[in-house]
Parts: C-alpha cells; structure tokens; sequence
C-alpha cells in the first residue's frame, strides 16, 4: 500500500474555539467540526469537541472500522457493534499527555457457537488498529460479547 495524506485545516474564530474542516471530506457535504479547549482547562469552552476527544474517538473508532474488516474477512455475522470509549488526560513530568485509553467494545452475536470467534476478531482489531499502534498512550481493552434478545412467544 502506497502512502497516503489526511488533510485537515483548522482556523480560529474567536475565544479558545476554531473550526476543523478536510478539504477531502468537504466536497461531499459541509461536514466541519468546531473545536476548542476542553472546560477542563482555563477559558475551555462546554459542547464542543476538543483534541483530548477527538484523540479519544480516533482510536475508538479506528477499533471500530478494524473491526468491521476483519469481521467481514472472517465471516462473522453479528447484530451490532458498539463501544464506550475514555481518555485519561494526566500530567506527567510537567508535561500534559493522554496517559490511559479505555475501549469497552461491545458485539452483540446472533448464536452463541461465534462468541469465541468474535472474541478473537475484537482481539486481532486491537492489535491491528493502525491508530492503536501510532501513539503511546496505553490501550486497554475490555470487551463484552452479548447474544441478540429474543422475544419469548
């Protein structure tokens, strides 16, 4: 695979608060973000993405998309993918840094013979996650398999 570029431009507009927007994901439709300093920090606005989330959401989602591959590639048939996500802003050496990523994947399963199989795709997703494998901060995984609800008739 060739390399690739992921072009992202962000311009202030006022305050701690800009807009993020990709000139590839533009042409299609009008998809910027707003983004600013978490309320965590000093003048940090509420509601509105921030770096420490979207670093967050990039490895979770990245998990998410892995995942979808190789259960594809696997023929794992299941119902849903979902999956709660943290990101432990720490500071350390006087430096701020994301120490800690949290996963909790959930996949919800159609018949109980996949659980082992989709155990071992959700395993394969975390070692192959190429964001998972670009940073340094630790990334824990605890998943739950779940069966799909049936109706008693």
């Amino acid at each position: 695979m060739d390399s690739h570029f992921y072009n992202v431009d962000i311009n202030w507009n006022e305050d701690r608060k800009g807009v993020m927007c990709s000139p590839e994901l533009n042409k299609e439709v009008n998809s910027c973000i707003d983004v600013a300093t978490p309320p965590e920090f000093p003048k940090g606005i509420p509601g509105i993405w921030s770096p420490e989330h979207l670093f967050t959401a990039s490895v979770s989602s990245c998990l998410m998309t892995t995942f979808l591959a190789i259960a594809e590639n696997s023929k794992l048939e299941f119902e849903n993918f979902s999956c709660q996500s943290r990101g432990k802003l720490e500071k350390v050496d006087g430096k701020f840094l994301m120490t800690q990523i949290i996963l909790e994947p959930t996949v919800t399963i159609y018949d109980e013979k996949d659980r082992e199989r989709a155990e071992r795709v959700l395993q394969k997703s975390e070692k192959a996650c190429l964001i998972s494998n670009s940073i340094k901060s630790e990334v824990i995984m605890t998943p739950t398999i779940k069966m799909v609800e049936t109706e008693a008739v």
